[in-house]
């Protein structure tokens, strides 16, 4: 089954900005182009913006400025209703007392679409979710997991160009969250519609996406592909929201070649200079516990174990330096191989990491747990 408009339509926003009638601007003038057939995912912190731009495009939210193009088309004075989009909430919506096929058709019905027409319809959309035998249930028959399926069926019934999904993994246990981000993109690649997905959680957006727009403060801070923003993040925020990360602050002290020598409380390091930080510049450090190593020939820190936590096929440990310091570093599990003693010297090599300009940090999980 292939969308019947024919293939996704790309979405524009050209100097797009949202000020709400009290004055708060929940997306800053924003240019963002995505493209026809992509699975694009913007990614943030819970009231950054991105459910502003998800409703701006939809057709809940008009601009305050600037403008949203689909398919080159200006959507200004267009309403929800009239747009080639099609929205899947965070509670998806079902309607409890009617079957799964009427459900799916039920966007269908309200166009004028006869009922066998609709039928028809719903089937080859619940044989595309594989959910072919399902039709005569009711939702709450369903696990979780299928009614998920049901509510993208229902979405895609109207034959939208462009799907905007809300969060819709979140109230999913986690191997279920897992498995349906391999169902999402595998029936985004059949369709070959648009899908524009919003989420806070990096595993989601890194797994399934063509591109990722990283948001803090109603600003992109960078848009790229999963390693792009993970490997080569382009400020502090994206780089301590995007994974887990060590951040080590201090002050550009020289540089040569590519590379950065930065003096920090724990002694001077040398890291790759992406962004041509000088000599005197406020910087911070970043490496990943993955590229942490024990007895590193370089960029060394005498450290204490403070914690070893499991977690399959990898084992994290944290440490503290002399100088209060917390460290991760990350190895994979190799099995039994005996413990690792108490106190130990670990580091990085200096082009496993980056310098980047100071500035805000995204809050770990450890701060908002303190709240």
């Amino acid at each position: 089954m292939t969308n019947g408009s024919g293939r996704g339509q790309d979405v524009h926003l050209d100097a797009m900005q949202v000020t709400y009638p009290n004055g708060f601007t929940a997306v800053q003038p924003t240019d963002l182009k995505i493209r026809a057939g992509e699975f694009f995912s913007i990614l943030g912190p819970s009231g950054c913006g991105k459910t502003t731009i998800l409703r701006a495009v939809s057709g809940f939210v008009e601009p305050s400025h600037g403008k949203v193009l689909i398919g080159g088309r200006d959507m200004r004075g267009i309403g929800p209703n009239a747009r080639p989009t099609a929205l899947i909430f965070q509670n998806l919506a079902l309607f409890p007392l009617m079957p799964v096929w009427e459900n799916v058709a039920f966007g269908l019905e309200a166009r004028g679409v006869g009922k066998r027409a609709r039928r028809q319809k719903a089937q080859e959309l619940l044989e595309l979710v594989a959910l072919g035998d399902q039709g005569e249930k009711l939702p709450s028959e369903l696990s979780g997991g299928q009614r998920q399926r049901v509510a993208i069926a229902r979405a895609l019934a109207v034959e939208p160009a462009v799907l905007l999904l809300d969060e819709p993994l979140s109230a999913l246990d986690l191997k279920l969250r897992q498995h349906m981000r391999a169902e999402l993109r595998e029936i985004q690649q059949k369709t070959g519609v648009t899908f524009i997905y919003i989420t806070h959680d990096q595993g989601e957006a890194l797994t399934m996406s063509d591109r990722i727009a990283v948001m803090n403060a109603g600003v992109i801070e960078q848009v790229g592909t999963g390693d792009e923003v993970y490997s080569d993040p382009a400020s502090a925020f994206v780089a301590s929201f995007v994974g887990e990360v060590n951040a080590l602050p201090g002050r550009i002290t020289g540089t040569e070649g590519g590379m950065a020598r930065i003096e920090t409380a724990g002694g001077p390091l040398m890291a790759r200079n992406p962004r041509g930080l000088s000599e005197g510049d406020s910087a911070i450090l970043f490496v990943r516990p993955e590229q942490m190593r024990f007895d590193a020939p370089q960029n060394a820190f005498d450290v204490t174990l403070r914690r070893r936590d499991l977690e399959g096929a990898f084992i994290n440990y944290e440490f503290t330096t002399a100088t209060g310091q917390r460290l991760v570093l990350q190895e994979p599990n190799t099995g039994p191989s005996g413990a690792r003693p108490e106190t130990a010297r670990v580091g990085f090599a200096a082009d496993t990491a980056l310098v980047l300009p100071e500035g805000d940090m995204a809050r770990t999980g450890r701060e908002l747990a303190a709240q």
